[in-house]
């Protein structure tokens, strides 16, 4: 009897710690997947939140349409812009981003942490290029700014400035787009070509043209070609903004009397930029453009002006100016006289310690001061 009870109190103890070892063993494993699941999401949003690198790889990246977050995430992680191509696509599929990355081409940094890249991607940001063109500046000044750049060759930027089927395109009658490119900033996006460009210049000038200006030039009877000419020469010559009115009369009283107009920088016209001054060779030479040496306007702009040079020529001051001459601040002299203009290029163009003129521009073969702007 004894040891029937003995034996019971064994097997029960059996039982006990065969349960006790069971329930141990689900509490382990309880705790290692509750671990390791912990790690896996602390992995997962340290993946989330870090970048991959420090910024010293930079990619260009294209997504044509129809791309999968899964290839786009493939094409990341084999630049090396993140780490872990099936994460990044594990976090898309959370984020309900799958149907929504745009496609295009972007610019990324392993300095950016996947959710600033999905971001990106959702949002469209696609990589492209900021590019502004000063007013006044010449199909010649924007091409070498945008070789400079890196944008453009200056040589093709120029070949399509003189492209005759897209000058029909435009419907521009000129020789070149010289005039027709409106100053202003451009986003130049991956892929784009010089065309391109040039196209949403000369709709922008067409479009501001048309609302601003086209109809007081009917009335004033001037031609969009006359309009522009004039407008790039006023912006080449004026530095204060006050005076382009007042330049606008002297070429416009010039004009009405046969006077050559003289003005400095169609002398130099597609030779280099005008910085103010110009040699008495540059007065010589022989072009199409140059005043010095032609009657009346130039066969076309030298430069693409901006709506405030426009407006002075369909606005031009009322004077009886025929000259003016640079003075040292930027300011112009006018003068009605041709005696008081050659007192003017003595007083503000020569040097005081010489006597010399500073600047032998102002002269005409017979070896005096005569020139419109005097510079």
């Amino acid at each position: 009897m004894l040891r029937e009870t003995y034996d019971r109190y064994l097997r029960g103890l059996v039982r006990r710690a065969r349960h006790f070892g069971k329930t141990r063993f689900c509490l382990f494993g309880a705790a290692a997947l509750t671990a390791v699941l912990a790690l896996s999401v602390f992995s997962f949003m340290n993946f989330v939140r870090s970048p991959f690198g420090n910024g010293s790889n930079v990619r260009v990246l294209d997504f044509p349409p129809g791309s999968t977050t899964k290839s786009i995430a493939a094409d990341l992680e084999r630049s090396r812009i993140i780490s872990n191509g099936f994460m990044f696509s594990l976090y898309a599929r959370i984020q309900g981003a799958d149907a929504r990355v745009k496609a295009g081409t972007y610019r990324f940094s392993d300095a950016m942490p996947p959710s600033e890249i999905l971001r990106k991607l959702v949002a469209g940001e696609v990589y492209e290029i900021r590019f502004s063109v000063p007013e006044g500046y010449s199909i010649y000044q924007i091409a070498e700014l945008l070789d400079r750049r890196g944008i453009f060759r200056k040589e093709s930027f120029l070949r399509a400035c003189f492209s005759r089927p897209l000058l029909d395109e435009l419907g521009i009658r000129s020789q070149s787009v010289e005039g027709h490119l409106y100053p202003s900033t451009y986003t130049i996006r991956r892929g784009a070509v010089e065309a391109d460009l040039i196209r949403e210049m000369a709709h922008r000038f067409q479009e501001a043209y048309h609302v601003r200006f086209a109809e007081k030039a009917d009335r004033a009877g001037l031609t969009q070609l006359k309009v522009l000419t004039l407008a790039s020469m006023i912006e080449k010559e004026a530095v204060v903004p006050e005076e382009r009115p007042l330049i606008a009369s002297v070429f416009f009283n010039r004009l009405k009397l046969g006077m050559p107009l003289q003005s400095d920088p169609t002398a130099i016209y597609g030779m280099r930029a005008f910085g103010g001054g110009i040699s008495k060779d540059d007065i010589l030479r022989d072009t199409p453009y140059n005043t010095y040496r032609i009657k009346g306007l130039p066969p076309g702009p030298i430069g693409n002006p901006g709506d405030a040079a426009i407006e002075a020529v369909l606005s031009p001051a009322r004077t009886k100016y025929l000259y003016f001459v640079a003075r040292k601040d930027g300011t112009h002299h006018f003068s009605e006289t041709l005696e008081e203009h050659n007192l003017a290029v003595q007083r503000y163009l020569r040097t005081p310690e010489t006597g010399n003129s500073s600047n032998p521009a102002p002269m005409t073969r017979a070896g005096k001061p005569n020139a419109a702007s005097g510079k």
